[in-house]
């Protein structure tokens, strides 16, 4: 994700940054939180509680040791969002980044009414060509992402959010070296 043909990483970390500055929200959940690329952004004092969710536990493990100022904020949540949704807590803005294209707009849609926040912000990638995996030396490691990864486009995501009560506040495009696009599409909660 990181290397310079693909610059996967460094746009998705820049654009995360932009994401925490969107809504005026004291708690915040990321689902696939993955690393934690982009927490060194969260603006201090901002967010009185960070839930970091993913279904890797060796990923969330990575979260608390890279960031351990965020103790007492962070809580890490191991969850399968296919079949754990119903035991998210609620946060006031939702940030769903190269997640959707994995769980499919029917669970998100169900992740987004379990936690009910005001705001969502999803960042999702646009492919150019056949394949949605950029080409590297580590290509072989995504051989079976094919199994649950769903295509996403600007429309659908919209749709999706749109249908359990959020209107569509603004798009950002940010275009790949590789001639791929990362997308974001922010919500709020219609009254």
């Amino acid at each position: 994700m990181s290397l310079d043909s693909v610059l996967q990483l460094q746009t998705l970390n820049k654009m995360m940054r932009g994401q925490f500055e969107i809504a005026p929200a004291r708690s915040v959940m990321i689902l696939g939180i993955a690393g934690g690329n982009g927490l060194e952004h969260l603006p201090a004092g901002k967010f009185q509680k960070v839930y970091g969710v993913d279904v890797n536990s060796a990923y969330l493990k990575e979260v608390r040791c890279r960031y351990p100022h965020l103790d007492g904020v962070l809580e890490c949540l191991c969850l399968d969002l296919t079949k754990e949704a119903g035991v998210l807590p609620h946060a006031n803005l939702l940030l769903a980044d190269l997640l959707v294209e994995y769980i499919g707009c029917a669970c998100f849609q169900q992740v987004v009414k379990k936690v009910s926040p005001r705001f969502v912000s999803c960042i999702i990638q646009l492919n150019t060509g056949r394949e949605w995996v950029s080409a590297s030396p580590y290509l072989h490691v995504f051989d079976r992402l094919n199994e649950v990864h769903h295509d996403m486009d600007e429309a659908s995501l919209q749709e999706a959010v749109q249908a359990v009560g959020y209107r569509h506040v603004r798009t950002l495009r940010r275009p790949l070296p590789n001639g791929k696009q990362l997308v974001q599409q922010d919500f709020e909660k219609t009254p």
